[in-house]
C-alpha cells in the first residue's frame, strides 16, 4: 500500500553516504501544514539535496578523483543528477493533476544511484 510522501521526507542513494530530506513546494499544499509530493518533485537541489558524498565510478568526479588516488575510491560530494519523475507513484490519488508521491516510489541519478524514501514524512494515527 505504502504512505504518501510529504515535505521533510527521508531519502536514501544507493550511493550517496548521507541521508537526505525531500523539498516539496508550497505549490502543493494538501495537507494544513505539509506539501505533499508528486512524481514531479525529482529536480535536482530545488528537490533533491545532495547525499553527502557519492561513492559510484561512473559519476566523473568520483572517477577523477580515483584515478589521482592511483584507484584508490575517493568520494565526492554528492550532486544529484535526476532527469526523469519517481516511479510508480500513486496514479489514483492526483496532486495538481500528477501522480502523488508513495514511500515505495524510486528515483534515479544519472549516476547509477537508485534514490529510495525511507521515511514518508507522516506516520499512521490509530483512532
Amino acid at each position: 500500500m505504502g504512505f504518501l510522501v510529504t515535505n521533510g521526507a527521508v531519502m536514501t542513494c544507493s550511493f550517496g553516504v548521507a541521508p537526505s530530506s525531500l523539498i516539496v513546494l508550497p505549490v502543493n499544499m494538501v495537507f494544513a501544514t505539509t506539501p505533499a509530493a508528486t512524481i514531479m518533485d525529482f529536480i535536482p537541489i530545488v528537490n533533491i539535496p545532495p547525499f553527502g558524498m557519492c561513492t559510484t565510478p561512473s559519476n566523473p568526479a568520483v572517477a577523477a578523483a580515483t584515478a589521482a588516488a592511483l584507484g584508490v575510491l575517493t568520494p565526492m560530494p554528492c550532486v544529484p543528477v535526476t532527469v526523469a519523475p519517481w516511479v510508480p507513484g500513486k496514479p489514483t490519488v492526483l496532486i495538481k493533476s500528477f501522480p502523488a508521491l508513495t514511500d515505495a516510489s524510486k528515483l534515479m541519478c544519472i549516476w547509477g544511484g537508485v534514490i529510495s524514501i525511507s521515511f514518508a514524512g507522516q506516520v499512521a494515527v490509530q483512532l
